[in-house]
């Protein structure tokens, strides 16, 4: 998945509909991020909601963390420590944490085939399940 990478001196300017159409989501979607502290909104005089040139990039990342398998919450937390206006450093930080992230759920799923496909463990299942039938 290709990021799109933040501007330096981000102007909070973009609509619902722009962000939605740069990270490929719905705008119903871009809408429940803002909600769920993934990305932030500034509100017009007439109450519409404008966006900074980071919201993309998040919303692109939060996608990609949710298929890692993080909730919409550890997204939002991740993202409560960028700045504002994120660096390449900042975004870097990010993507290590989300590297990580993957490893150990990996790591953690491999285990836990492992044990599935171990002839112990069906036999072990097997007993509790035939003493239960």
């Amino acid at each position: 998945m290709r990021v799109t990478r933040p501007q330096s001196g981000a102007v909070e300017e973009l609509t619902v509909g722009v962000v939605a159409a740069g990270s490929g989501v719905a705008a119903s979607a871009v809408r429940f991020y803002e909600e769920h502290g993934v990305i932030r909104a500034v509100r017009t005089s007439t109450n519409q909601r404008r966006f900074d040139d980071s919201a993309v990039p998040r919303i692109q990342l939060a996608k990609l963390a949710q298929r890692i398998g993080l909730t919409v919450r550890e997204i939002a937390d991740l993202f409560a420590h960028l700045p504002r206006d994120p660096a390449c450093a900042d975004w870097s930080r990010v993507a290590d944490h989300l590297v990580a992230e993957a490893h150990s759920r990996m790591t953690d799923l491999t285990l836990h085939l492992e044990l599935l496909t171990s002839d112990a463990t069906f036999d072990e299942v097997g007993a509790s399940l035939d003493a239960r039938c």
